[in-house]
């Protein structure tokens, strides 16, 4: 009775603004009336969980990314959520993806082969501040959108919250959950460059309590509009019980198999050839599609883990979670540079019979993690004020394994490629990449042991004030190997850090609608963020950073439209520099850089029929205040605006339903004009990638509630830009995609 009642609720649509989690309903209530539906019955629900509203609106009002479920307006911090309507309506497969359709965002051209992202201008993604539901998550594989709920961007200083790294703030992706009810959704693609993509859904209640989710993805193409092929696939499965309970379980797996093509760079060019480095630009006669690396190349990454949570109500809105995962990662990639092959080529006489050198990048790891962490969170009355008090306390062991490909002088093979031509793309050129040998490079483990708490205090009917500390212990040992002696060790290296975070916020709240805020919050970044130290940044302490920012959360008077403003200002205090009086052993913490700007959002449904998602960022003030007077280097030296760091960034997407059977959608993507982190030889000149923005169109038709078709033409006019950019190379945005989706729910 109370799962078929939970069904009709879930078919009208009237589903509360919540994650997938367990609610207790004992008297008879009226079910509310949803945007496109009438008022259901007045019906009596038991023990019933609801399926998360993240399909059905691209508007959320809680978060998981604080530690616990916290209403969006309670954290004196802004955050960007993406839901699954959105990642849905506009075809994002990838956790990239959906990062270009949050504001501040850009992406490194990371010469090792890893994704690099930053967020106003700060490292994200090599300093670890990636987590999946709430747990770290590493940076060697590549990720999908298949099993994700929605994605939160928390922005600013958040090591109070997660430990090490946080300076520019922090992504928590969110799996689908299962809920009480059954349901089942599948999705097939099909799109231009041999595109074919299936995904599904499906969520089985196995009894009063209980409910298995499983989802799936296979997807494939012979090029993703920026040069790489794709072949991948991935499962989840997740069993959850004891819903509506005292104590629920959840046990999951998640697996996920790339084995893509891999564009790893195209080379900046100059307008002619004696012209110095900084006229040097992008390639905009090159077709963003267009492939000049060896059919040989790849990018082969596998991500495994195996999740236990357990949560226990304690009563009075009070919980204790407790989360135990292990996890094995794995990335192979054999990759070839492009560069142009004569020195004097140039735009002026660029042709299709310009030739192309193709380098070689082989990037070898191993991961595997064991991580659990326990959170409390609890509402107290305490010296006649009301606390909400979260405190918890995690630990992590992390190994990571590096191999290399010596050349034949160290025992090892000397590949030679051959080089190619502009007017002569995917030419099928292919090298034996089995005949390399690889050798330990380096290794790396570490151990992470961190504690908090923190009290969010009702002072007064609309103020609140929130205080944090979090103690950090981490311990990194690091060993390199000869590069011609199998498993001799050449070197190793060793640090033990203690740290402690802090955030501090005040909230006026003087309705129910609008909800201000202030915050301060620090973060620290150690030499072993990026699984790696040498003779001097072990012997150096943690970069610091703290980031202050002033904003505000409007809601419509309806409820139906949220928006997010801010201002905000993030510092890094202590820079890492070479020490120029003792170069051989330390690094000094000297430099300085700052970010101030302003960011906001706008996100809901102005009326029954007209959906936004808006989210912009401006940086007018991005400087380098202190640098050491070694540094030489663009975007580091003491005056320069960091590389990364564009003025503008965003993106506005509008979804109509003219009809009632049919939806149309319209987007654009922006970026200003960027440079590239650390460029050399500055004195010639600090180059730029140009500034851009794409338009995105959407159709959708619904033949009745069961069968959907859906068109998404992304990237309309075949915009040629710079999304991945690095100061040897850059990285061609997707040109125009052209997507068909047939989804049936049952």
């Amino acid at each position: 009775m109370a799962a078929g009642m939970g069904l009709s609720l879930l078919s009208a649509g009237a589903i509360a603004q919540s994650a997938p989690s367990a609610q207790r309903v004992e008297s008879t209530a009226t079910a509310p009336a949803t945007r496109q539906e009438e008022a259901l019955p007045t019906v009596t629900i038991t023990d019933k969980a609801n399926r998360p509203d993240a399909k059905t609106t691209y508007q959320a009002t809680t978060t998981t990314i604080g530690k616990g479920k916290q209403a969006l307006r309670d954290i004196p911090q802004s955050i960007t959520v993406v839901t699954e309507k959105l990642i849905t309506d506009r075809n994002l497969d990838t956790m990239k993806d959906v990062l270009r359709q949050t504001a501040g965002i850009t992406f490194q051209a990371a010469e090792g082969g890893e994704e690099d992202i930053r967020l106003r201008g700060f490292s994200l993604q090599t300093t670890g501040d990636i987590f999946l539901d709430g747990v770290r998550d590493p940076a060697i594989y590549d990720r999908d959108t298949f099993n994700l709920d929605r994605l939160e961007l928390l922005r600013g200083s958040a090591s109070m919250l997660f430990g090490r790294g946080s300076t520019g703030g922090a992504v928590n992706q969110v799996s689908k959950a299962p809920y009480l009810g059954s349901s089942s959704e599948l999705n097939v693609t099909a799109g231009n460059h041999e595109y074919k993509r299936v995904t599904g859904d499906f969520n089985i209640q196995t009894a009063e309590d209980a409910a298995l989710r499983i989802t799936g993805m296979r997807t494939e193409a012979n090029n993703n509009g920026a040069g790489s092929s794709i072949d991948k696939y991935g499962v989840a499965a997740s069993y959850r019980w004891g819903i509506g309970k005292k104590v629920e379980h959840q046990v999951s797996v998640f697996h996920i198999t790339n084995d893509n093509g891999i564009n790893y760079s195209l080379p900046w060019i100059k307008p002619r050839s004696t012209d110095t480095q900084g006229a040097q630009r992008i390639n905009s006669s090159l077709d963003p599609a267009n492939y000049y690396g060896m059919a040989s190349d790849y990018n082969r990454t596998e991500g495994t883990a195996f999740t236990y949570m357990n949560t226990v109500k304690l009563g009075g809105g009070s919980e204790l979670k407790t989360v135990v995962r292990k996890g094995d990662f794995k990335r192979d990639l054999r990759a070839s540079t492009i560069r142009l092959a004569s020195a004097t080529a140039g735009l002026n006489n660029f042709s299709d019979a310009t030739a192309f050198s193709r380098g070689t990048q082989v990037k070898n790891q191993n991961m595997d993690l064991i991580q659990a962490q326990t959170d409390y969170s609890g509402k107290h009355q305490l010296l006649g004020m009301k606390h909400e008090i979260t405190t918890g306390i995690d630990f992590s062991r992390e190994n990571r394994t590096v191999m290399t490909a010596p050349n034949a002088a160290n025992g090892g093979s000397t590949i030679n490629k051959p080089n190619t031509t502009a007017g002569n793309p995917n030419d099928g050129a292919w090298v034996d990449e089995a005949s390399r040998i690889l050798r330990r490079g380096n290794q790396f483990s570490a151990k992470g042991v961190g504690t908090y708490v923190q009290d969010l205090v009702h002072i007064a009917p609309m103020w609140k004030v929130l205080g944090g500390l979090r103690y950090d212990y981490f311990n990194g040992d690091y060993t390199t190997f000869n590069a011609n002696a199998a498993n001799q060790p050449s070197a190793n290296y060793k640090q033990s850090i203690n740290k402690i975070s802090k955030r501090a916020g005040v909230l006026f709240q003087p309705n129910a609608l609008d909800s201000f805020h202030f915050s301060y919050g620090t973060s620290f970044n150690t030499s072993g963020d990026t699984y790696s130290y040498n003779a001097n940044s072990a012997n150096t302490a943690p970069e610091s950073s703290e980031n202050i920012e002033l904003g505000a959360k409007l809601d419509s008077e309806d409820g139906r439209v949220t928006t997010r403003l801010a201002l905000f200002r993030a510092t890094k205090l202590n820079e890492r520099n070479t020490d120029p009086n003792n170069a051989a052993t330390r690094l000094l913490l000297s430099g300085k850089r700052h970010a101030a700007g302003f960011d906001m959002d706008v996100i809901g449904q102005i009326t029954d029929k007209w959906d936004i998602y808006a989210s912009y960022t401006w940086i007018p003030q991005a400087r380098v205040d202190e640098a050491a007077s070694t540094v030489t280097s663009g975007g580091s030296r003491k005056g320069d605006r960091p590389g990364l760091t564009p003025r503008h960034s965003g993106t506005v997407w509008n979804t109509y339903k003219f009809m009632p059977q049919w939806r149309a959608g319209v987007g654009v993507n922006f970026r200003s004009k960027q440079a590239p982190a650390d460029i050399n030889n500055p004195a010639n000149g600090i180059y730029n990638a140009p500034g851009f923005a794409t338009l995105d169109l959407m159709a959708e038709y619904a033949f009745n509630k069961v069968y959907t078709v859906k068109a998404n033409v992304t990237n309309v006019a075949n915009k040629v830009y710079a999304d991945q950019v690095y100061s040897g190379f850059y990285v061609p945005g997707a040109g125009r995609l052209v997507q068909v989706t047939l989804s049936t729910k049952f």
